[in-house]
């Protein structure tokens, strides 16, 4: 045993390894951290999110964080996600269970309850959490909008309704239910009162707000109501989230800067990392192994599928370092042949110095499963590796990625800018702000890896 300040340094060491996503090194430094202070909270629990983080066994020691630090949310959180990812996902749910009954407002355990409980095959009572909360303290806002989001996630109308209805006898029309009644009427298709709440609402500071304005005004078909809404934006915290509307509002108004923010051909490529066929059949028995959920997460974009937890290309397997390795240098590459830079764009215009991993997770998709459209506001290119394909998806463009064609809930005429069939150990790259999704397929399966990468200079 050390003294604190020697477990310090070698804190420090581990966070400057993380830095660098150098995983492997961060964790021999925070095991030595352990080693030299067992008794510290802080270091048990660094300890305890390494193991996870790389892929480890780590249930044992987030129950040792958890008793040296035992106020400490996220360790106890944390101690659950392990269990559920070592195979145990009734004992994680017993043990945020127990913790809830003392503590119903914890919001964030509350949703990764939920999300346990989905992911594990409950898709009808996972928000009972939620249900017994607000019997314990109606007065709970955030307990109320934490509920309705959930089933909004799953775009049922019909609970959102009811929850909000419930909220507002126990708490009146507050401003965040006047918003969240503003959001359900419009991504439920009641036009009409969207907009008649937007009125209402006129002058009110929200972020939420702001998109579901966007969005409303692109269902009701005003693209001139919804460029001007969403370029001031553009310069604000909702920059990533706002890019894709502003780039289908330009194709709707046929602006040229569509084509300058999405490419003329969209920005995109098509790459081959170099992976063999033994290599790519070794990393899906290595996938499937890691998909242990039977619903996909209620929150993701995943239909008829299930998604990984954590950042899959962080993980202590020699062939996913392998495969991390190959894919940066393809990436790297790509970036070298990216168009000029210009300083306006939010692509072209970001550093080209170095790339780092932002996330990354396996799809394992099913007969059936698709992605729906989407975008990732917080990453700069976006990038999927085919691992495995169907041997018969059906007749294009099933089983297809699309790119730039907007969500199909905005009930929108537009085309896709490209439309890319899948190739086995081939890596397709992208805009992060971009929409995209994948088309249905018919039968077998579809495992990919997909990440997000983001410059490491400013």
């Amino acid at each position: 045993m050390g003294s604190p300040i020697e477990a310090e340094v070698w804190r420090e060491r581990a966070r400057a390894a993380r830095a660098v996503q150098d995983m492997v090194g961060a964790d021999k430094a925070i095991n030595e951290a352990a080693r030299l202070a067992p008794d510290d909270p802080l270091t048990a629990f660094l300890r305890a999110q390494s193991a996870y983080e790389l892929g480890h066994p780590a249930a044992a020691l987030f129950a040792r964080a958890v008793q040296l630090w035992p106020d400490n949310p996220d360790a106890l959180r944390n101690h659950a996600l392990a269990l559920a990812s070592e195979g145990q996902p009734e004992q994680a749910v017993h043990l945020l269970v127990r913790a809830l009954s003392a503590k119903p407002d914890w919001l964030e355990g509350q949703r990764v309850l939920a999300s346990l409980r989905y992911s594990h095959g409950d898709a009808e009572t996972f928000d009972a959490g939620f249900a017994e909360a607000v019997k314990a303290q109606p007065q709970n806002q955030g307990l109320w909008l934490g509920w309705f989001t959930l089933r909004a996630q799953q775009r049922d109308w019909p609970a959102a309704h009811r929850i909000l209805d419930a909220a507002n006898a126990q708490l009146g029309e507050t401003r965040a239910l006047a918003i969240a009644r503003t959001f359900l009427a419009s991504e439920s298709g009641d036009w009409a009162d969207a907009q008649m709440r937007l009125a209402a609402l006129a002058g009110v500071g929200d972020d939420f707000l702001a998109l579901c304005r966007i969005r409303t005004a692109l269902r009701a078909g005003d693209a001139a109501a919804a460029r001007d809404l969403a370029l001031p934006l553009t310069g604000t915290r909702l920059a990533g989230q706002v890019w894709p509307y502003l780039s289908t509002a330009w194709r709707l108004l046929g602006d040229p800067r569509a084509a300058w923010l999405d490419g003329d051909p969209v920005l995109h490529g098509v790459l081959d990392p170099g992976l063999s066929a033994a290599e790519r059949a070794d990393l899906a028995a290595l996938l499937r192994r890691l998909h242990t959920a039977s619903l996909p997460y209620a929150e993701q974009s995943v239909r008829h599928g299930t998604q990984t937890d954590r950042s899959i290309l962080l993980r202590h397997e020699p062939l996913l370092g392998t495969v991390r390795a190959r894919l940066m240098e393809t990436l790297r590459d790509h970036v070298a042949t990216l168009p000029p830079p210009d300083p306006r764009h939010p692509v072209l215009g970001r550093p080209r110095g170095g790339l780092q991993i932002s996330g990354s997770w396996s799809v394992r998709l099913g007969a059936g499963g698709f992605n729906v459209t989407h975008s990732h506001p917080a990453g700069w290119l976006s990038a999927v590796l085919y691992v495995a394909l169907p041997d018969d998806p059906g007749p294009a463009p099933a089983g297809a990625l699309h790119l730039g064609a907007p969500p199909p809930e905005l009930g929108l005429d537009l085309a896709p800018l490209a439309v890319i069939p899948p190739r086995a150990g081939h890596l397709v790259v992208f805009p992060s702000i971009l929409w995209h999704g994948t088309y249905p397929f018919a039968a077998g399966e579809r495992l990919n890896i997909a990440l997000d990468v983001v410059p490491t200079s400013a």
